[in-house]
Formats: C-alpha cells, sequence, structure tokens
C-alpha cells in the first residue's frame, strides 16, 4: 500500500517548513534512510529522510515552496499503484500536483465569473471612463489616516466643476487638506456631508456629465485603500497654505490683491522659484493652473528688472538643487525570521518585563583569564567566564532558574543555559546543559562548536531545546549595555555588555579599572525585584572573585 510523506515537526517552535531541495524525483526507487530532501525550517537546513522502500509516486510540493507540519508532500509506493486514493483519504491535503489540469478545468468556469459583474449593476472603470464619469474618493493622505473629515465643501450638487477646483477641505489625522477631482463636468453626487468622516478609499463625489445615472457607481460601494503617490489621478490633494502659514508668505498680485492659484501651480511655481505675481491666470476669475506656470517665460515677464535693480545690489546665490530618488528593496520573511518575529513578540508583550543592571569590576576576572589561558586546552573567553559563573549562581537562586507556565510555577533543578549565537538570517540559542558542573575548558568547547554549526546550518534540534536561562552577550561588538527580551520559556535573561576602561575609587584612591555591566531582564510574574538583585549580586561576588568559580 502506498504511504503518505508528511512534512514533519522538528523543532517545538516549527509550525511550517520550506522545501529547500528534492533529491528525488517521481519514478526514483528509494530505500529505507535514503534522503528524500531538505527542509528549511525555523532553525536550521535539515534533512529528511525516508521511512519506506519503494518508487516516488507523487511529489506535492515545489522547491522554494512553504508547507504547514503534517501537511501530505510526497507518496511513496510500488511501481504503478494507484496513489489518488491515499491522497483523497487524507482529505485532498496535496493536491498542488495536480493544480494544472484543475486550473485547465476550472477555466471556462471562472471566465463565466468574471462575465456575470457586465450583466449586472457593477460597472468596471473602462465603464466608467466611457461615460466621461470621474469618482473622486477619500485618498490615504498618511500611513496612519484610516478616514478623513469633511471640514467644507467648496461645491454643491449641480455646480460646473473645471480642472483644478478645489472640491473639498478635508481635516485628517495629521493636518488640513484640499481635493481637488481633477476633471471637468457638473458635480453629481457629495457622498459625505460636511462635517462627517468618509472611510479611506470611500466615494465622497461623482463629476460627470449632467443628468448621468451614476446608480451603478453608487452600487459599488468602497474600493480597497490605496496610497498617496505623485501621480495625478492617484492625489488631487495639496496640504492647505494655514499648515506652513509661519513660513510662506501668501502671494500677492501687482493691484494688491491676493494671487488665486491651484495648490498644484503653487507647488510647481515654488520648485521653478516662479513669483506667482508675474504670472497670467487663464482660468475663471484669473485663477493660475498648472498650463499658466509650465508656458510662463520670465523673460517676457519683466523686461526693465535688471535695468531698473541697483548696481550694488547682487542676487543672492542659487544652490544646485538635489533630486534624490526613493527606492527600496522587498524580500520574502524566512522561516527563522518569522519564528523570531512572533515568539519574541509573544514574550514582550505577554510577559512583564522589568530590568536590572549591574557593574562588575573585571580586574580579577582579566588576571585568572591570562592564567588559565596558559595551561587550558582550549582558549577561555570572557563570555565562558560569565557562563560559569551564571549557571553557579542559579544553584544558589532556584527562583530565577524557573518558567511560568500559566497556573503554576516550574522550578528547574538542573541547569540548561543557552547561549545566543548571530547568524546569517537571524539568531540561534544552542543550549549548554547541566554547566554547572562542567568545566570552563568544556564549557568553551562546546560554545565553540555550537558557533560554527550555528553559522552552518548544522545544529539539531536537540541543541535549542530545553533551556532554562539565557545569556546574549553583545560585548565583542562594542557595546556597553544594553537590554534582552525573554527567551521564552525562561524567566530571564541576562544582557553582557563589553569591558571598558573606566576611572574607577578603589581604597579612597581613583585609580584605572576595568568595568563591564550587565542587564538582567526579569518576568516579574516570576521573578521579584529582590530575587533578581540577589542573582546579580552573585553573580558579581564570583567574576571579581574568580578562583570562587573553581571550588
Amino acid at each position: 500500500m502506498a504511504e503518505v510523506v508528511k512534512m514533519p515537526k522538528m523543532s517545538d517552535t516549527m509550525t511550517e517548513g520550506v522545501m529547500a531541495k528534492w533529491h528525488v524525483k517521481v519514478g526514483d526507487k528509494i530505500k529505507s534512510g535514503d534522503v528524500m530532501a531538505e527542509v528549511e525550517t525555523d532553525k536550521a537546513t535539515m534533512d529528511l529522510e525516508s521511512y519506506w522502500d519503494g518508487i516516488v509516486l507523487y511529489i506535492g510540493v515545489e522547491e522554494g515552496k512553504a508547507v504547514p507540519v503534517d501537511a501530505v508532500i510526497a507518496v511513496v509506493g510500488k511501481e504503478g499503484e494507484d496513489y489518488k486514493a491515499v491522497l483523497e483519504a487524507e482529505g485532498g491535503a496535496a493536491k498542488p500536483a495536480d493544480a494544472p489540469a484543475a486550473k485547465t478545468e476550472e477555466a471556462p468556469a471562472a471566465e463565466s465569473k468574471t462575465e456575470a459583474p457586465a450583466g449586472g449593476a457593477a460597472l468596471s472603470d473602462a465603464d466608467i471612463e466611457k461615460m466621461g464619469v470621474t469618482v473622486v474618493r477619500m485618498p490615504l493622505l498618511s500611513d496612519t489616516m484610516t478616514e478623513g473629515v469633511i471640514a467644507e465643501w467648496h461645491k454643491k450638487v449641480g455646480d460646473k466643476v473645471k480642472d483644478d477646483d478645489i472640491l473639498a477641505d478635508v481635516e485628517t489625522d495629521k493636518a488640513t487638506m484640499e481635493v481637488m477631482g481633477y476633471a471637468e463636468g457638473t458635480l453629481l453626487h457629495i457622498g459625505v456631508e460636511k462635517g462627517q468622516a468618509a472611510k479611506v478609499n470611500g466615494i465622497i463625489a461623482i463629476v460627470g456629465p449632467e443628468g448621468t445615472d451614476i446608480s451603478g457607481i453608487l452600487s459599488q460601494g468602497d474600493a480597497p485603500a490605496k496610497a498617496v503617490s505623485d501621480k495625478k489621478s492617484d492625489a488631487p490633494v495639496a496640504e492647505k497654505a494655514a499648515e506652513s502659514a509661519p513660513e510662506e508668505k501668501e502671494a500677492v498680485a501687482a493691484d494688491g490683491g491676493r494671487v488665486k492659484a491651484s495648490p498644484l501651480a503653487k507647488k510647481i511655481a515654488k520648485e521653478k522659484g516662479i513669483d506667482l505675481s508675474q504670472v497670467s491666470g487663464s482660468a475663471d476669475g484669473g485663477r493660475i493652473i498648472k498650463k499658466d506656470i509650465e508656458n510662463f517665460k520670465p523673460a517676457a515677464a519683466a523686461p526693465a528688472a535688471s535695468t531698473s535693480a541697483a548696481p550694488a545690489e547682487k542676487a543672492p546665490a542659487a544652490l544646485p538643487a538635489y533630486v534624490g530618488e526613493e527606492k527600496f528593496t522587498e524580500k520574502p520573511v524566512t522561516q527563522m525570521r518569522k519564528v523570531i518575529a512572533k515568539r519574541l513578540s509573544e514574550s514582550l508583550f505577554t510577559a512583564p518585563h522589568f530590568y536590572l543592571t549591574m557593574s562588575i569590576d573585571m580586574d580579577g576576572a582579566i588576571a585568572a583569564r591570562n592564567k588559565m589561558n596558559e595551561i587550558a586546552p582550549v582558549k577561555i573567553s570572557f563570555n565562558d567566564l560569565v557562563l560559569k559563573a551564571v549557571a553557579i549562581a542559579l544553584k544558589q537562586h532556584p527562583n530565577v532558574n524557573s518558567s511560568w507556565l500559566g497556573d503554576k510555577i516550574r522550578y528547574n533543578e538542573h541547569v540548561n543555559i543557552g547561549v545566543a549565537v548571530a547568524v546569517e538570517d537571524g539568531l540561534l540559542v544552542p543550549v549548554v546543559r547541566f554547566a554547572d558542573g562542567k568545566s570552563l575548558s568544556r564549557i568553551s568547547a562546546e560554545v565553540k562548536d555550537f558557533a560554527q554549526r550555528a553559522k552552518a546550518k548544522k545544529l539539531q534540534p536537540s541543541d535549542w531545546e530545553g533551556s532554562t536561562f539565557t545569556i546574549s552577550n553583545l560585548g565583542m561588538f562594542g557595546i556597553d549595555e544594553f537590554t534582552a527580551i525573554i527567551n521564552p520559556p525562561d524567566a530571564c535573561i541576562l544582557a553582557v555588555g563589553g569591558i571598558s576602561q573606566v576611572p574607577v575609587v578603589k581604597n579612597g584612591a581613583v585609580v584605572p579599572g576595568n568595568v563591564m555591566k550587565v542587564t538582567l531582564s526579569c518576568d516579574h510574574r516570576v521573578v521579584d525585584g529582590a530575587t533578581g538583585s540577589a542573582f546579580l549580586q552573585t553573580v558579581k561576588s564570583l567574576l571579581e572573585e574568580p578562583v570562587r568559580l573553581l571550588i
């Protein structure tokens, strides 16, 4: 009978895996123990082995695709065996392989669906354009905006509207803005009364030929929100002059009156350094619009300006304009980054964190480390000394070596310390087990091995599971101090900074000293301030007198 191969759960935090590479294809003969594929989990890339002998009858996932845990990814059986019954018994979980056929069969149905709206009341954008109608929607004017309030309507239903006419003032969460229709015709519909709020991309007005039936447009409702761009159709808005009144003077015409200009014309004139008072407007009432600015010729506007100017006066030096370009690159989130985001967000927003910082005199630790490395089989680092001191301190303070389990607290009697290791895609936390009973040389060797295997993505689930406390050290990057987010289910994490040479007071005299700052992040549901402080006092005493680490 054919056997179904499902995506295994390769770690306690894994919810899906990415099929990094298939080592077999449909029709290949495999044996138990053969590697079928490589799967990228949230921790590492791992081999997926076959537990059956037979022929690969079906592969349901393409390389590079993500698959939920327990989803069908392949079927192994005898040559020529019918595997479809097995897939149906699994609830059709692995239908991706049949997708091409399904698509061709469903194509006619899809076509009939797309044709359906044509017979109904809804209208497409092309239909609306043929009608000569422009739908004015509430624009998305900022990344935090969800709705806008109509502060004032400058037109009413039945009024004639021209290009660049301001239809309304809209109050957003940032400022009051002017909304223009960028259309010519009659204002056929006002969807939101003055003082009322409209959702982003809700219909606020419709402009078109007089007498046009707009019932089909109104029946479509609101469209999905779109961010404002610099395109005319997407951004018929400009900030009101009132927002920048302290910085910008209003343009005044030659006869002393106010210059009437559209916001777009004002913006272009400002960019080109054109005085609006010298421009003649072609719109109603002498209003200046975009084409007036584009057609303006400064030389013709003021031929006598240069001759009347005093020789002693010099025009201010013009600074060269710099035009930047906004660019970005987007990449899919990796499995590791997904889990980091999920778990640390849950930790920070679920566990009530508080932080305790302490300075430790490292003069004794520096001298002891130099002596140890003269005879140690492997080089001992300051991080190894910290890890050993923490392990001993945890045995003396079991409340810190604990976990919050909702309706109970688990007090761990063993000491398993997770060591945060930075890798290309994020962060891994391999675990040094029973660290309190291991020598410094043994701890150093294990941490170095974990770091090498983590960077090569060769760690196994057993390497990162089961921590009771975590250490994160950024001292090698020149960081003096920082706070870390607790790594669930641990109750605490220790953030270790670098060793700094600073003046210290010893025996009443100021002398050079070597000081390291550590910060303990605590889950207040489990650890109180006094408990965390006592733990740090013990760590401090052990590092300031390293001989105690050997007892």
